[in-house]
Parts: structure tokens; C-alpha cells; sequence
């Protein structure tokens, strides 16, 4: 089956303030002992969001308001520190389906692409009237276009930078090459079958 082909993504905004947020801080280490990805949505942002007998901080992702945001807004060099991969499966796994910031650290930003979460870059000052948007209206929807590489809320639209390479992966539905590979398996079967080196095993 062909991977979606993803041109839009759609979704209420929430801001998560800050410069240089790095992935420790956005799937802390010890919470990555686990066989798969799935649960890892419930510490996203754990330290950040609990306090240590657990009861909740004053961040926007404990804010009612935000609550099923699926459009993250956040500052530069988002996603830097360690390469895990546990950070952008968290966010995916707690509902995250794209990212507007004025910068990603590199690898993050593809293991966010392999997702299919696309990311985008937006200046500081565009970024901030989305945060202005959302904070007076949680209920606006953002939609992140990247076929046409813009943002847009209610009639405001903004310029958006994606790299050619992530833009052509996702609008192309080939953005996750594991499933490319599994998609593959048929032909690689039938390649086998015609070597004859192989074939008298």
C-alpha cells in the first residue's frame, strides 16, 4: 500500500515558549526504557510539566485550553541535543502532527520528516503573531501547506521555508523509507528468485 501523500496538515495551535529546547527536555532519558514507541506521548515535556510527586506545572500543554493542539509553535534550534528518536515519537504519540519554528536542529528535523510530522521554518515575528492568534482564539486552526510552503490562520498567511529534499518526500508519500523498503519486499523476492546462485540453495 503507498504511503499518504502529505500536502497539508491542520490542526488548533499551542506555543511552547523557548530557544535551544532540546530533546532531554522533551522526552527525558529515563523514559525511554522501553521495548516500543508507544506511551511515550504521556512524558512529553515530562520535567517541564510535572512536578516531582507529580502533580501538574503552569505549562501549555496542562492548559485545558490546548488540549488535542496538534500544531506546535515553538522557537529556534528546536529539537537539538541528542539525536533520540524517542523525541519526535512523543510528540507524535501525544497527538503532535506538525511543527512551525524559526529553526530544527538537523537530525531531529528527519526523524520528524520519517513520520510523516512535517516541520517548517517561520520568522520569529510571524511566529509570534500565531502565538497571539491562538492565545485569543484556541479553537483557531493553523494549516501548515506545504505545497504551496505557508502557513495560514482565519485570513492571516504566512511564508514558510521547508528544504526541497523533506517537501518532495512528504507531497511524494515517499517520507518513510523503513516503509519503502517493506513495500519493496515483493520484488526483492522476486529478483532473488532469478539468481541463479541463490536459487539452487
Amino acid at each position: 500500500m503507498a504511503l499518504e501523500k502529505i500536502t497539508k496538515v491542520t490542526g488548533r495551535g499551542v506555543h511552547v515558549p523557548g530557544s535551544d529546547v532540546d530533546t532531554d527536555r522533551i522526552i527525558p532519558a529515563r523514559f525511554m526504557k522501553c521495548v516500543t514507541f508507544e506511551g511515550l506521548g504521556e512524558f512529553l515535556f515530562h520535567d517541564a510539566r510535572r512536578h516531582e510527586d507529580g502533580s501538574p506545572k503552569d505549562h501549555p500543554l496542562n492548559d485545558p485550553k490546548f488540549a488535542g493542539a496538534s500544531i506546535l509553535l515553538a522557537g529556534s534550534n528546536f529539537g537539538c541535543g541528542s539525536s533520540r528518536e524517542h523525541a519526535p515519537q512523543a510528540l507524535y504519540r501525544h497527538g503532535i502532527r506538525g511543527i512551525i519554528a524559526e529553526s530544527f536542529a538537523e537530525i531531529f528535523f528527519g526523524n520528524c520528516t520519517t513520520l510523516g510530522m512535517p516541520c517548517a521554518m517561520a520568522s520569529g515575528d510571524d511566529i509570534a503573531s500565531l502565538t497571539c492568534l491562538v492565545a485569543e482564539d484556541p479553537a483557531a486552526e493553523i494549516t501548515i501547506d506545504i505545497e504551496n510552503r505557508q502557513a495560514t490562520a482565519g485570513n492571516a498567511a504566512i511564508p514558510l521555508s521547508i528544504p526541497d529534499t523533506a517537501r518532495e518526500a512528504l507531497l511524494g508519500g515517499e517520507w518513510d523509507p523503513i516503509g519503502e523498503l517493506l513495500e519493496g519486499a515483493p520484488a526483492v523476492a522476486d529478483r532473488v528468485a532469478q539468481l541463479p546462485y541463490l536459487s539452487t540453495w
